[in-house]
């Protein structure tokens, strides 16, 4: 915990001013006395970077769709997974990614992404009418223009997608039909679920090896382990002895993530024991076990 919020809100303006007086001795480029008496700076267009903005979006839009994913399959985000995979239509798509890919992986805990120039054979996409806006549309002529749909193929799909409109033929006549007009999806494949917004679509390998539960145990075993040296007061650098009551196979999981966890929790000892009355008592998916925090 950091010093304003030990000391409270109410402190908070104090530190603000002071951090401002501080910085303006320095750089001299503030005239006001104090920051409580400071305009708030004038917007500038050019300082806005565009580039930059994509990228963000691109990284949001990533990791919201991911962990929707995760909601679907009930798949706790300390679980790492191992793959997602995005196709992209161009190169600066590919680039604009590949610029936020560690920020994605840390956002939803997956160890790699993967992008595909060419998922025509892996990502299949699926089309079907939107009728609350092709009936106030088209009318009568509703039940061909969705016809029409049933029958786009990929390329179709993807053309709407990107343009975001398309033109067909319907009864001789030639019509324009909004993205809006439809509903896109795409197919799961076999150990993978598939999720799409817009341009973007996602595969996140949901298959959970043994090493990747193991380090999810670790994770969680992590989490348990802050919290029970917050509710003993330690100090964020206390070091601590670590005792656990072994469970089952806990402990080829804390062993396989040892260094992992001791440098998480700042624990110089740990050590493994059958049986122990005190301590804090943790639970978590099939784990039941005890620790107890000592400091050293």
């Amino acid at each position: 915990m950091n010093t304003i919020a030990k000391l409270g809100a109410p402190i908070a303006p104090f530190f603000m001013d002071r951090l401002y007086q501080d910085l303006n001795a320095v750089t001299k480029k503030e005239t006001s006395e104090s920051i409580h008496l400071a305009d708030f700076p004038v917007y500038n267009e050019s300082f806005v970077d565009k580039g930059l903005e994509h990228k963000m979006e691109s990284a949001q839009t990533i990791s919201s769709l991911v962990l929707s994913l995760r909601a679907k399959e009930k798949i706790k985000v300390r679980q790492p997974l191992q793959k997602i995979m995005i196709p992209v239509d161009s190169v600066a798509q590919k680039e604009a990614i590949l610029a936020v890919a560690d920020l994605i992986k840390n956002e939803v805990n997956i160890k790699e992404i993967q992008i595909l120039d060419d998922a025509s054979e892996i990502l299949i996409k699926q089309i079907k009418p939107n009728f609350k806006t092709l009936g106030p549309k088209f009318g009568k002529d509703m039940r061909f223009v969705a016809a029409e749909i049933q029958k786009f193929n990929q390329e179709d799909i993807n053309k709407i997608e990107k343009d975001k409109h398309i033109s067909i033929e319907v009864n001789e006549k030639n019509i324009i039909l909004d993205v809006s007009d439809v509903e896109i999806s795409s197919k799961d494949i076999e150990g993978w679920l598939v999720a799409n917004e817009g341009l973007l679509t996602v595969a996140l390998d949901v298959t959970i090896s043994e090493e990747l539960r193991k380090e999810g145990v670790a994770r969680e075993l992590v989490n348990r382990i802050q919290n029970a040296r917050k509710d003993t007061g330690l100090e964020v650098t206390d070091k601590i002895k670590l005792t656990i009551l072994n469970f089952e196979n806990l402990q080829k999981s804390i062993s396989d993530n040892k260094e992992y966890i001791m440098s998480e929790t700042l624990t110089k000892e740990l050590v493994f024991v059958d049986e122990l009355s005190n301590g804090t008592e943790i639970e978590f998916d099939t784990i039941k076990s005890r620790i107890l925090i000592e400091k050293m």
